[in-house]
């Protein structure tokens, strides 16, 4: 956990325990009862603490879920952090990069913008093929 120096950095980084920690009611003290969540710039997410506490449920249901704090800007209740997410996609386990936007008021956050790169899925490396076991030698006459 990282160690917040102003009360927006703090909720936000509440949020992102709470995600990673899959706790929906810690996650939900940290949203105004009115918050909203857009994809970057408009397109809505939901809306309210009932919508969001289903959203993230859905969410939860993926045990990979995990969001790892890359980078954290904050400027006065605005608070950006770029993150590299793990979950699982319909073709397998893999990550999304992101950059969230979070509007902290009176200690909650209020809005969310979510910017979501591409999704880059998890090798799956065939033993026999990509790393062949090596011949079986001959025992050397020092053996």
């Amino acid at each position: 956990m990282k160690i917040a120096s102003s009360a927006s950095e703090a909720v936000v980084q509440r949020q992102l325990d709470a995600y990673n920690a899959h706790d929906v009611e810690a996650l939900a003290a940290t949203y105004a009862e009115d918050a909203e969540q857009f994809e970057h710039p408009c397109t809505p997410l939901a809306s309210g603490l009932a919508s969001l506490r289903k959203r993230w449920a859905t969410r939860f249901k993926d045990p990979l879920l995990h969001a790892e704090l890359l980078k954290r800007t904050v400027v006065g209740q605005i608070v950006i952090d770029h993150e590299s997410v793990r979950s699982t996609f319909p073709e397998g386990p893999g990550k999304t990069e992101l950059v969230a936007i979070y509007e902290v008021r009176d200690g909650k956050i209020a809005k969310a913008w979510f910017i979501i790169g591409a999704k880059t899925l998890d090798v799956k490396l065939e033993k026999e093929e990509s790393n062949p076991a090596p011949e079986p030698t001959a025992p050397s006459g020092r053996d």
